[in-house]
């Protein structure tokens, strides 16, 4: 089994409850905070649907320079279906950038720089499981709390939840 046939499916399903959790999201909490020092719950959920789009650069790309004015800033999704749909499409992007790759291609070194400064480098493999998949999980997971803490049932995910059972039972 190649590397990219070995993320694929947990790929898919990681976007598919992702999917799920962002459509909870409701437009008239996009400016709610946990705490002042939280983002609010516009920002997780868009960094959240922007995770994948981080996949198909490290696949595709050898670096990425993450300083401020490096990347171009977005608009705001003004509704829960342009953040779906910015999930929606970044995962297309790194799905088929993943398929299209060797392992050859996934072995090869990626590093993260800010202002060329070279902050980490690791083979694109390992990150796409830690970088993109994990921290991706990681702040889904904040999100449901997010949601929870507003009283918006939260999905089941890998088990029930206090909201809901696993579809099925």
């Amino acid at each position: 089994m190649t590397i990219s046939e070995n993320l694929l499916p947990d790929f898919e399903e990681e976007i598919a409850r992702t999917r799920t959790t962002l459509e909870r999201v409701p437009v008239d909490k996009f400016d709610w905070k946990p705490h002042p020092k939280s983002g609010s719950m516009l920002w997780l959920a868009r960094h959240v649907a922007d995770l994948p789009s981080l996949g198909a650069i490290i696949v595709t790309q050898d670096a990425l320079d993450a300083a401020p004015g490096r990347r171009p800033v977005e608009p705001p999704p003004s509704d829960t279906a342009a953040i779906v749909a910015v999930l929606d499409s970044n995962a297309r992007r790194m799905r088929a950038a993943l398929a299209g790759a060797s392992d050859d291609d996934l072995r090869k070194p990626w590093s993260l720089l800010s202002n060329g400064t070279v902050l980490f480098t690791r083979p694109k493999a390992a990150l796409l499981r830690s970088f993109v998949m994990n921290h991706l999980i990681h702040h889904r997971a904040q999100l449901g709390v997010y949601l929870r803490l507003n009283d918006i049932p939260v999905p089941s995910l890998y088990g029930p939840s206090a909201d809901e059972p696993l579809p099925g039972l």
